[in-house]
C-alpha cells in the first residue's frame, strides 16, 4: 500500500495503515462466498507522527464511533466486487475526513 499524501505538506505514510480483507455481504453472483472484497482501512490516529495534535482530536470527533480505544481509525468499504476499488475508496473516505479536520473552526 502507497502512502496516502493529503496535501503538499501532509503525507501518510504507508505503516501507518493496515488493510484487511473479508467477505461482503450481499447479492453479488456466483462468486459472493468465495471472494474477500469487503476491506476493512485501519490507520494508526493515536499513534501518526504525520498529524498535528489538534487536527487528531478534530479528526477523532469526526469519526465518532469509528476509533476504538487504541486510537485505530476503521473504515470499511464494500462498495463495489473489487478488492483494489474498495481500498480506494476507503482511503478516499479518510482523505476527506483528515481534510475536514485540518479546517480550524
Amino acid at each position: 500500500m502507497d502512502a496516502l499524501v493529503i496535501n503538499p505538506s501532509i503525507t501518510i505514510p504507508a505503516e501507518a495503515f493496515t488493510m484487511t480483507a473479508v467477505r461482503a455481504s450481499g447479492p453479488g453472483g456466483q462468486n459472493v462466498n468465495k471472494v474477500a472484497s469487503k476491506v476493512e482501512l485501519r490507520f494508526d490516529l493515536a499513534g501518526s507522527a504525520a498529524l498535528p495534535d489538534a487536527v487528531k482530536e478534530r479528526l477523532r470527533a469526526i469519526a465518532g464511533k469509528r476509533v476504538d480505544q487504541e486510537g485505530m481509525l476503521l473504515l470499511t468499504s464494500q462498495k463495489t466486487r473489487d478488492q483494489a476499488r474498495n481500498l480506494d475508496d476507503a482511503r478516499l473516505r479518510l482523505k476527506v475526513m483528515i481534510l475536514q479536520a485540518l479546517e480550524v473552526p
